[in-house]
């Protein structure tokens, strides 16, 4: 019997693309994915469940976390730090799940940089009208805010050439359907495949 190990997948994108969406949308069906879990050193809001929602930790073992690099991806953000545990990645795939990770452009070249067996996928909008109006929409930002945002949108869309997978986010639905092939083509990949039967085909 082949045990098949489990596939870390980035899903990344430009700010106003739709990633959280997405990913919501698709963990909404049933999937064999498992949400990736951050760790973080703000302190847990009403109901928030440690190893569930987040690993909340004190700055000084995050800091040090950071140090010996058992974090694949980490940023701070309002004084507090997030990021992702390799410890928690690397158990959770040879317990033969896949872990799905919905980040920043930024924080992908991170993961790319400290995890480059991870798959990754680019999420990209029709156009970039289209993105200007769902940044618009959310009615949140400046009129320089979009034109700021805009700009990094455009740098960040510059950088596809680093992910494997090109996901155009048109409808919701196309889109975790495209993810979903994605994550079964990953799995009959014959290099992949080849791995795990000839560890099979030792044993027997």
């Amino acid at each position: 019997m082949i045990k098949e190990k489990g596939i870390l997948f980035v899903l990344s994108g430009p700010s106003g693309v739709g990633k959280g969406t997405v990913r919501k949308a698709l963990f909404e069906q049933s999937t064999n994915l498992q949400y990736s879990i951050s760790v973080t050193t703000r302190k847990p809001r009403p109901g928030e469940v440690d190893g569930v929602d987040y690993f909340f930790r004190e700055k000084e073992e995050v800091e040090k976390m950071i140090e010996n690099g058992k974090l694949i991806e980490w940023a701070e953000y309002v004084n507090n730090y997030y990021g992702t545990p390799r410890d928690y990645v690397e158990q959770t795939i040879e317990e033969g799940k896949d872990v799905f990770l919905e980040i920043e452009v930024q924080g992908a070249m991170q993961v790319r940089e400290n995890f480059p067996e991870g798959v990754f996928i680019f999420l990209i909008p029709p156009s970039l009208e289209e993105l200007k109006n769902r940044i618009i929409n959310r009615g949140t930002e400046t009129e320089d805010l979009v034109k700021n945002r805009l700009l990094a949108a455009k740098e960040e869309i510059e950088m596809m050439d680093a992910y494997d997978y090109v996901v155009v986010n048109d409808e919701i639905e196309n889109a975790v359907n495209k993810v979903q092939s994605i994550v079964q083509s990953e799995h009959c990949k014959r290099e992949r495949v080849a791995k795990e039967y000839k560890k099979a085909l030792e044993r027997d």
